[in-house]
């Protein structure tokens, strides 16, 4: 059963109609129902709002690490704990071959329905999911391995257990692992790329981010609570905050945060999960090859002055 959001009423409707064509065999009919549905469903997609997109980032349906893993990868070989306190289940990563290529793989896991997401935490990664990242872009650094990173979080877990553990220290070690890798970083925003939590592993050479997924220091309703007191199931001004933010791939590339928009089907990634991961492969793969001949200290290099000229490039453009 298809699940919809609250902007894609009129689409609903049509797409039910053409299944009620369908089984009452007027196939006619419902060939042009579902065409008609097709071309509102293409121009609504068209003129997504920010807030809109943050509601299709979040879709439970989008396609998560497992599915990433199944399509995009062979022999993967996942890697568990820390080796300090134990295994963050929020944060699944390990070794595969991608298209014929030795990589590692670190990427958030939000989870599959109720019990799995309470598993996962909604992938939000305690202290120990961060530095199990780490230990995985140790042993990429040492066997000469590229890193391709997944990252779909709300944020970094806020709970009292993480920070007596050293949230804020792990999140900032791993970003710093990042930067100084002597192999390849390709980071994909395939969700929500939510503060520190995502940029903890998203410090790339390359940073892509699918065309409806969102990016931002705080999600909107946190802002909208902190700047306008605005909480709640009806947060009435989450919708603005989204705006202002610039949290979309659109915005996030014209400022210089992000180097690629790999874009979706038409009705977004939940749609179609085969033709969104061939083409988050096709453009890592290619980002891939741009990088691979580059020696380890021009990585660094690039890596470290792409994020410090992000600052003077936002400002340039506003």
């Amino acid at each position: 059963m298809k699940s919809y959001l609250d902007f894609e009423g009129a689409v609903a409707a049509l797409e039910a109609a053409a299944e009620r064509a369908a089984a009452a065999g007027d196939t006619a009919e419902a060939q042009a129902l579902a065409e008609r549905a097709h071309r509102q469903l293409k121009d609504l997609y068209s003129r997504l709002s920010a807030w809109q997109r943050t509601q299709v980032a979040r879709h439970p349906g989008r396609p998560h690490i497992p599915h990433y893993l199944a399509r995009m990868f062979t022999e993967f070989v996942e890697l568990a704990g820390d080796r300090r306190f134990g295994d963050d289940p929020a944060i699944t990563a390990g070794l595969a071959r991608f298209r014929g290529r030795a990589v590692a793989v670190i990427g958030h896991a939000k989870g599959e329905d109720t019990a799995s997401r309470l598993r996962h935490n909604f992938g939000m990664a305690r202290p120990e999911g961060y530095r199990k990242a780490q230990r995985v872009m140790d042993l990429a650094d040492r066997f000469g391995l590229p890193v391709i990173t997944l990252v779909d979080t709300p944020g970094a877990f806020p709970g009292v257990d993480a920070e007596a553990r050293g949230q804020a220290e792990a999140i900032a070690r791993t970003t710093d692992r990042c930067l100084a890798l002597g192999v390849p970083l390709v980071a994909v925003i395939v969700g929500e790329g939510g503060s520190g939590g995502a940029v903890a592993i998203a410090t790339g050479n390359r940073v892509l981010m699918l065309e409806h997924s969102v990016y931002s220091v705080i999600s909107p309703e946190g802002c909208a609570s902190i700047l306008w007191r605005s909480t709640g199931k009806g947060n009435s001004r989450a919708a603005e905050a989204a705006e202002a933010m610039r949290i979309t791939a659109a915005d996030l590339l014209r400022l210089g945060v992000i180097d690629r928009i790999v874009y979706e089907p038409v009705g977004g990634a939940h749609r179609d999960h085969e033709l969104t991961i061939t083409r988050v492969a096709t453009a890592v793969e290619e980002e891939l090859a741009a990088l691979e001949h580059l020696a380890p200290e021009e990585l660094r290099r690039q890596r470290r002055e792409k994020f410090l000229a992000m600052g003077r490039q936002g400002q340039a453009r506003w």
